[in-house]
């Protein structure tokens, strides 16, 4: 499993929000190009991206940031965040995305959807992001009446293969994950998973390590890591274990 650190980036910081509210926001880098090459220095393989104003906005307002981070720190990135027109998919790609996240287009626009798909594969990825199990869209502002593993379900009938699925009521919270929400939603995945939400100590990673999901391919992190919780070192020898 890969742990990735997470840079999400509003007004040109570094940030963190609390339960996706923007109005709860802590700022921990005034560049976030530093924040992700300290992760990259603590032994980072993967960084994962989003733009906080994308996703309010509805198209990407940091690639700037993005082009400089995967151009010089020399991991992939993946990046999510008002990626709703295939002309931003496209610009990310050339910012240089590894992988393409997608969220609220996904879900709202099929065509749009399936042309990403055939043209980048499975470099696409969808986010599912929940609140009390409905997706959550729009930069986590509006809930749908849609539960996540039907959601899942369809998209991959569209051919997407690689989902993040977030707690949104857990993020930023520290209060460790759902595991048996992270197991249901795994059983609907047939692809690769990649959770987040709530991770605040080690024992959480390794806790999701324990599970022994074969498809669960990776875990973001973003508060505990800059409160200092664990290292990256400790959190990828905590997933490591499992």
């Amino acid at each position: 499993m890969i742990l990735y650190p997470a840079i999400d980036i509003a007004d040109g910081k570094a940030v963190r929000l609390v339960q996706g509210d923007f109005d709860a926001q802590t700022v921990y880098g005034d560049d976030p190009f530093e924040a992700a090459r300290a992760w990259v220095d603590a032994g980072a393989e993967f960084l994962h991206v989003v733009d906080l104003d994308g996703a309010r906005t509805g198209s990407p307002q940091n690639l700037h940031h993005v082009q400089r981070i995967a151009g010089e720190l020399g991991v992939p990135v993946q990046l999510g965040g008002g990626l709703r027109t295939m002309s931003a998919v496209q610009d990310a790609v050339a910012a240089g995305a590894q992988r393409v996240i997608l969220g609220t287009a996904a879900f709202e626009d099929e065509d749009f959807l399936d042309a990403v798909v055939a043209a980048f594969d499975e470099r696409t990825v969808v986010s599912v992001d929940t609140r009390g199990g409905f997706v959550s869209t729009a930069g986590w502002v509006h809930t749908t009446a849609t539960p996540a593993e039907h959601a899942i379900e369809r998209l991959q009938d569209h051919g997407v293969g690689t989902f993040v699925f977030t707690d949104v009521d857990r993020d930023g919270m520290l209060d460790g994950p759902d595991l048996d929400a992270v197991r249901r939603i795994a059983a609907v995945v047939r692809g690769r998973l990649l959770y987040s939400g709530g991770i605040g100590r080690r024992e959480d990673l390794e806790a999701l390590a324990a599970l022994g999901i074969a498809n669960l391919d990776g875990v973001i992190v973003g508060k505990a890591l800059y409160e200092r919780r664990f290292s990256v070192a400790e959190g990828r020898a905590a997933l490591a274990a499992g």
